[in-house]
Parts: C-alpha cells; structure tokens; sequence
C-alpha cells in the first residue's frame, strides 16, 4: 500500500472508532499517532511531535489559568451578579444574561472551564425560580459554543487553525480577529434561542441535579448551633492582652463567654506565635451583652460590626471556612479526646463543635474523660480554618470530609483569596496575545506561572486542573495533519473537492468544507475534526489560488457548529443529565444554529477575509 493509501485506512478506522465510542478518545489519537509510525508514513519522532508543538502547550496553560479563576471565585462571583441581575419574572432577560455570560468566560477560558463553572449556578437559578432546568441548560452550552468564536483562546481549534494560517502565509489570526465572526454567531444564537428555544427545548428537570452550596455556611452553623452568638474581635494596641502568652487568655472573669479560638491577624489561622499581638483576633461565643462589656474593657473591636454575633458571617467568610468531617470505622482518631476550641496537631485548624448521631456533645458530657470529648466512629465534627489549610490537611485516612472545601469555596465565597491576583494575571495575558508582543504560547505560559507563583495555586493543583484528555487527544493528531500533508493526501482531497464545486468558485469549496466539518463533528470531537479538516482546507485553497484565511476561519466556524448530539462536546454531555435531556432533544435547537451558523460561515466570512 502507498502511504497516502495507508494515511487513509487509518483516517477511517479512526473516525470509526470516535463515532463507536466504545474505547477512550485518547487510547484511540495514541492509537492513530502509532499506526502512522508503524506504517511507515511518519518517524516516530514526527509520530510523537504533536506534544511538543506550541499550541498543545498553549491549550495546557490556559487550563491552569482557567482554574485559578474558578478556585479564587471570580467564576462565582459571575454567577452571583447573574443571580441579581435575572430578576424572577423575565425568561428572555434570564436567557440573555445567562448567554452574555457563558460567551464572554468561554472567550476567556475556555468552553469547558465556562460551562463547568456556571452550570451549578443555573441548576440553582432553575430551582429557585421554579423553572425547568432543560430550559436553561442547552442554552447554556450552545451560547458558549458561539461565544468560543469572540476570542484566540475560546476553543483549542482556534488556536489550530490560528497556526496554520501562520503557517500557510506567516500571520495568524490576532486575539480579537475572531470576534468580527463571533459577535454575529453570538448574536444570530440568542436570538433563535429566545424567539424559538420555548418551542424546541422540552419541559423537564434532571434526575441528578448538582450540589448547591450558596448557602453552606448558614447550613452548618446552623446545624452545630452556631448561627448566633459568636464574636469576632481584634487586639487593639491598647489591649492588655498584647504580650500575653496565647495559651494564658483566661475569661473565668466572664462567665457568660466562652473562648473558643485566638487567631492570627494576618493569616486568621490558629494563632502560632508564643504572645498575641496588635491586630489578633478572638473567637468568643456567648451573650452580646457579655460580649460587648469584654470587648469594651479589653480594648477589643469587633472586626466586623455587620456581622458581630453572626456565625455564618463570622467563621466563613474570604479568609476562612468550615468543613465537616465524619471519624469511619477503624479510624486511628477513635478514642482520641477532643474539645470545641482545640487546634489540631497540624497547627492550622480549630474544632468548633462535635456530634454524636445528629446530637451536640458538651465537653462537660458523660461520653468525656477529664479533658474533653472521647470520639467514637460516626461522630462528626466542624472544623474553621483559612481555605488553604483546609484544602491541605482535610487529605488523611483518618477522616471523610462531607463536601469539598474547595468545591464549597468556588461556589459560596466570591472573589476569595487571590481573585485580585487571577484577574490581574488574566487581563495581562489577553493583553499579550492581543498585542502580539510574545507568542500566545509564552504568554500563556507566563499567565499559568503567575498564577502557581502568587500562590493561587500548587504545582499539583496545577497537574490536576489540566484537561488532559484534550492535550493528548490534540497532540496525539496532529501528526495525522502532518502525515496528510506529507503523503499528498491532503492535497488530494483538496483536488476532488476543487473538482467537485467544478466552476462554482471559493463560495461553494466554503460550503463543502463546512458540510465536511460540521458532519464529522457532530460524531467526533470538533478538535479532531479540525485537525483533520485544516490541511484540506489549505490544500484547496492553494490548488484554487485563494487566500486560505477565511477557508480557515470558516472551518473554526463550522466546528464550533457542534449542536446536533450529545456526543458532539464534552459540555453537550455535561448537561445531559441535569437537564434530562433525551439523545434526540438536541437537534431540535440544535439544526436551526447550525443553519445560522452555515450562512455566516458561506456569506459573511468571506466579506471579512477576502479571497
């Protein structure tokens, strides 16, 4: 066999084995990179090449960013501005600014990072606005798929198709360039999803409807009697508590008021230094009456005078949370001895409370030895500490944390601890890719470096937050470009399209492409499409002798086009079940957006780019 013939078969058993679906995309791109080393077509270090390109590091690096904007609650804070600005009456108001919103993250972070972040948000503005979430959810998604189109780094087939205009004529597309397409794709979207979305969406909620944590906080306090009564209170310069030894605070003159932390200032964790100083905090619980008299005679200051006596405000706030945690069976913490005010051996967290089957224990019970609280499997108890400590020390065999400190914090705190930092670094990065000063790859790189640097996030966290199933999936294909421009086959196909659209001209190998692109990338993945898709495309447009630029961008178009099934993207799957939607419910909207989406792609493309 030639090697174009063998750059075909495996062209084949790969599109098969996408649209099968039965093994992992990511066995099934590893599988096409070796088939094309071992059929000769390739060497193996072209086969392997694709993860070391440019654009596969850059689509690693904005996975970082994009979650360093979702762990320091920026994404949140989004959705919250959503949830004030909907109102409870409008659908077309709701449906607008959910859309605007989902767009312009998606322009930024991603398409996945976008619809990850806010579908939680819309779940709960379903439930709390008593509308059914498959009105709500496939909006969601489609508008981030036209909102993909506002921005380089919207989509990875962007930045593909970004290089290979760089690389067919020495000039990629800029950052913003795509938006002179995607405002009128954004636009064409809305409008059918308000005018006809009624219509064509059907009427019903999910089976499995994500956790909502908005309210969290008020929950657990309430829950350990905790939503009243404490107090948080700041050492003045004049305290005599300044000097004194932190294990030395006595309140035996209050007997009304109990101790239950010393905190650090700067850092509002369990306080380490031998001696408080100016600006320490207090945790007391007690009567406000108490309160106010210790505070006035001990020169302390309320930190927070809206939220005095309010535990929800008080103990999960920016700098600190709660977790609950339940001792299993044969934990090594069974028949350890605890009380509510005890920092734990790390040094970083306090206990607040303990229960035992729903019930408090008093450290005074019958179930305590002399010095507290004897724990048993089953108890569960409520911790307070910065959200970094809690995401660090909650990780031992010994415990079972009820809810993710971190999933808690991304959904119930706003802009938390380093949201200034994350929207500093991101506005530096669009400025770099908007200006070309760097390449996007550095820029994006420098971006994700910022963000573990400040500390937004650990190395680790990092390699966690990267989608790794889109970076092996788009390094392990494209050697298949490679290998279709190499043998010709690429310029072969391009040839019986030329001769196929005959005399009809640039307008109808536009129209072809986009049949080719959209059709495949309703059963594989749109990133693989336009792998596949982009040399062709190329190839056409110089055996025609047009610019390939708005051949291009007209392929990025048609694969965004990823409406008709769930199977299409990732997010199409996302929404499936909180929305209760069947396999056949998504080409309903879906094929009036595509339709919309192909005359933007045949017509107005080409009035941007010319020929």
């Amino acid at each position: 066999m030639s090697p174009i013939a063998y750059t075909a078969a495996i062209i084949a058993i790969t599109v098969f084995l996408f649209v099968w679906n039965k093994l992992p995309v990511v066995f099934v791109a590893m599988l096409t990179a070796l088939a094309l080393w071992a059929t000769g077509v390739l060497t193996l270090g072209q086969a392997l090449g694709g993860f070391g390109d440019p654009a596969v590091i850059f689509i690693a690096s904005l996975f970082v960013v994009s979650s360093g904007l979702e762990a320091t609650g920026v994404t949140a804070w989004a959705g919250q501005l959503l949830i004030r600005g909907a109102g409870e009456e409008s659908r077309t108001r709701l449906l607008v600014l959910t859309m605007v919103l989902v767009s312009l993250l998606t322009a930024l972070i991603s398409v996945n990072g976008a619809v990850a972040a806010l579908l939680p948000v819309v779940v709960v503005i379903a439930v709390r606005l008593r509308r059914n979430s498959s009105q709500l959810l496939m909006p969601l998604v489609f508008a981030a798929h036209a909102g993909s189109m506002l921005a380089l780094t919207g989509t990875p087939v962007n930045v593909l198709v970004s290089e290979a205009a760089t690389d067919a004529e020495g000039r990629g597309f800029s950052f913003f360039e795509f938006a002179l397409v995607g405002v009128p794709l954004l636009a064409g979207t809305m409008a059918i999803i308000v005018l006809f979305g009624k219509q064509l969406l059907p009427e019903r909620n999910g089976a499995t409807m994500p956790a909502d944590f908005s309210q969290h906080a008020k929950t657990l306090v309430e829950q350990y009697g905790l939503s009243s009564g404490i107090y948080q209170m700041r050492v003045r310069a004049s305290s005599p508590f300044v000097g004194v030894p932190s294990s030395g605070i006595d309140l035996s003159a209050y007997p009304e008021l109990q101790l239950v932390a010393v905190q650090e200032g700067e850092t509002a964790g369990p306080i380490k230094r031998q001696q408080l100083a100016e600006g320490d905090h207090f945790l007391v619980r007690g009567e406000a009456e108490s309160a106010a008299v210790f505070a006035a005679e001990m020169h302390l200051a309320f930190r927070d005078e809206k939220a005095a006596g309010q535990g929800e405000e008080t103990l999960f706030n920016r700098s600190s949370g709660l977790a609950e945690v339940v001792i299993p069976p044969r934990s090594g913490l069974i028949g350890e001895t605890v009380f509510p005010g005890m920092v734990t051996d790390s040094g970083d967290l306090i206990v607040l409370a303990v229960q035992r089957a729903g019930a408090q224990i008093a450290a005074g019970g019958a179930t305590r030895d002399a010095v507290g609280i004897v724990l048993q499997a089953g108890d569960t108890m409520l911790l307070q500490g910065t959200w970094k400590a809690l995401d660090v020390h909650l990780d031992d065999p010994d415990i079972l944390v009820v809810n993710s400190p971190e999933l808690v914090r991304r959904q119930a705190v706003p802009l938390g601890p380093g949201a200034r930092q994350s929207v500093i670094i991101l506005i530096a990065m669009v400025l770099l890719l908007a200006t070309g000063i760097v390449p996007p790859t550095v820029a994006g790189l420098l971006a994700a470096g910022a963000i573990i640097l400040s500390g937004i996030m650990s190395v680790e966290q990092s390699y966690r937050a990267i989608g790794w199933t889109t970076v092996i999936l788009v390094g392990a294909m494209m050697p298949l470009s490679t290998a279709m421009v190499q043998t010709g086959a690429a310029k072969l196909m391009a040839e019986h399209l030329v001769s196929l659209v005959g005399d009809a001209g640039p307008v109808a190998l536009l129209a072809g492409l986009f049949v080719l692109t959209a059709t495949m990338g309703q059963l594989i993945s749109n990133t693989a499409t336009a792998l596949i898709v982009i040399p062709i495309g190329v190839a056409a447009a110089t055996a025609m002798g047009i610019s390939p630029r708005p051949v291009l961008m007209s392929t990025a178009v048609a694969a965004a086009g990823a409406f008709l099934t769930p199977i299409a993207t990732p997010t199409n799957l996302m929404v499936m079940g909180p929305g209760g939607y069947a396999f056949n419910d998504y080409w309903k909207l879906g094929l009036p957006l595509l339709i919309w989406f192909f005359v933007v792609s045949v017509f107005i493309v080409p009035l941007i780019w010319r020929f």
